[in-house]
């Protein structure tokens, strides 16, 4: 998705970080680079016949299919405009900043979002703010998908939006007698009966589970449950639900080391040590399938994971199901995505924009009704015609429309990661700590208490919102 990437793990792999929070993109061999729209004898300068723009982009190759036709449309309809597509599925930042420096960026890209603000606030990408009155759909996005930098500034949005959710297999909760977890978030589980479900859903190789005698927890044939530690997009939701945040609302105080934060990070590290219902990082492994893969092959009974996921699930086997977020106190979820934005140098402006405009319309881009991406415009979650646009398919279950798009309008709040200015530092601080929880040899609150000081000392505030 720009929003999330393919995963090597049940969790976000680094390149899923990078699409939905602007961390580095991990990479080896990569395509040499191109020469875009900035420079003086970049590809971005118009030909004889019309402008020559270049659109780079990140993402699977299902995904590059799909962008690849998004732009050949986008041809069609633009007569004497061609858009080469940059295809970049690795070091993604890296060739980002390249060709900054080298004056030779593309017309549009997909972009992280801690790179957006820097470039931003340098004036190397469009103020899209000017532009609402002439688009406006653009002005009618959800309001927690825009990327602000100032009063009346804003790069624009997300690419595409994305929520995270509980998925499950059918099979598996049936053979448990396990009821399927709500699709309605004011029916959600709480944290103890998600909790109870999970021990009957675990099973060790002679079938035991936890709760019963005999029960090997070195040798788990099944586990209840799969939530990630290191993915904050996996426990930012639950932080909420309890009423807890990880800093101020000044963005200048970490408040992982305050109670009801380390219930939650304490309950995450029990499913594993304690309760046995979860994989530790060692039973899960360095290389293990993403989510539809250890659904299907039923490693895991359940897994937090976020809509992306979807797109996978629809192509595999498994007899899959959509639920609402286990909760504390009030339902909760994040809602996050890369964005996509309009270098300032580029030579074909008004066109750029309407190719930025036009490139994850769901009317044109079949990612969304594919299962990679959500809309961001509201009428996709409150017009009933606009919402089966993209939902009334075999792709969708028929619980989405509660599971998903209610719970997406109505529960959730944006990724912290998207807002919260310095976070490419702060995540050099905050990984190792949550990679400690997950080891399981100290408790959670005597890792987050030395941890917030570190926090503390490299928080700047937040990025600015904007109501519409």
């Amino acid at each position: 998705m720009n929003a999330v990437p393919n995963s090597s793990r049940h969790h976000l792999s680094r390149r899923n970080m990078l699409r939905l929070g602007g961390l580095a993109a991990a990479g080896t061999a990569a395509p040499a680079l191109v020469g875009c729209g900035g420079g003086d004898d970049g590809g971005g300068g118009g030909g004889a016949d019309g402008a020559e723009m270049q659109f780079m982009y990140w993402g699977s190759s299902f995904e590059q299919k799909a962008i690849n036709a998004m732009l050949d449309q986008f041809e069609s309809r633009n007569k004497g405009v061609t858009v080469r597509p940059v295809y970049t599925p690795t070091e993604y930042d890296t060739k980002v900043n390249t060709l900054v420096a080298g004056n030779r960026v593309p017309d549009v890209a997909y972009m992280g979002g801690s790179m957006v603000y820097r470039l931003a606030e340098q004036g190397k990408l469009v103020n899209l703010y000017p532009y609402f009155d002439k688009y406006p759909a653009l002005a009618k996005r959800l309001p927690g998908t825009y990327f602000w930098y100032g009063k009346d500034k804003t790069v624009g949005t997300q690419t595409a939006n994305e929520v995270m959710l509980l998925w499950y297999n059918k099979a598996v909760l049936k053979e448990a007698g396990v009821e399927t977890p709500p699709a309605v978030a004011e029916q959600a589980w709480t944290w103890d009966t998600f909790l109870e479900n999970a021990y009957k859903l675990t099973q060790d190789q002679s079938g035991r589970r936890p709760d019963q005698s005999g029960f090997d927890p070195k040798r788990i044939r099944q586990f209840g449950c799969s939530i990630s530690v290191q993915s904050s997009y996996s426990w930012e939701g639950f932080l909420a639900s309890n009423g807890a945040a990880f800093v101020d609302e000044a963005g200048r105080k970490c408040l992982l080391d305050q109670p009801e934060a380390v219930e939650v990070f304490q309950n995450l590290q029990d499913l594993m040590y304690k309760h046995h219902v979860a994989p530790t990082p060692v039973q899960l492994g360095n290389n293990a399938p993403a989510t539809n893969v250890q659904l299907q092959t039923k490693r895991i009974a359940m897994a937090v994971d976020g809509q992306w996921t979807l797109l996978d699930m629809a192509q595999s086997k498994v007899d899959f199901g959509i639920g609402v977020l286990p909760r504390y106190g009030e339902p909760a979820t994040t809602q996050l995505g890369g964005a996509s934005v309009v270098f300032s140098a580029t030579k074909h402006l008004e066109e750029a924009v309407e190719l930025y405009m036009f490139h994850n319309d769901p009317q044109y881009v079949d990612l969304f009704k594919n299962g990679l991406w959500m809309p961001m415009e509201q009428k996709y979650y409150t017009d009933q015609a606009a919402i089966d646009s993209w939902t009334k398919n075999d792709v969708h279950p028929p619980e989405y429309r509660t599971a998903v798009v209610d719970y997406t309008l109505k529960y959730a709040t944006t990724s912290f990661v998207q807002r919260l200015k310095n976070f490419e530092n702060i995540t050099e601080v905050l990984t190792p700590a949550l990679q400690q929880i997950e080891t399981g040899k100290q408790p959670a609150k005597e890792i987050l208490t030395a941890l917030v000081p570190k926090i503390d000392r490299l928080l700047q505030g937040w990025y600015p919102t904007q109501q519409i």
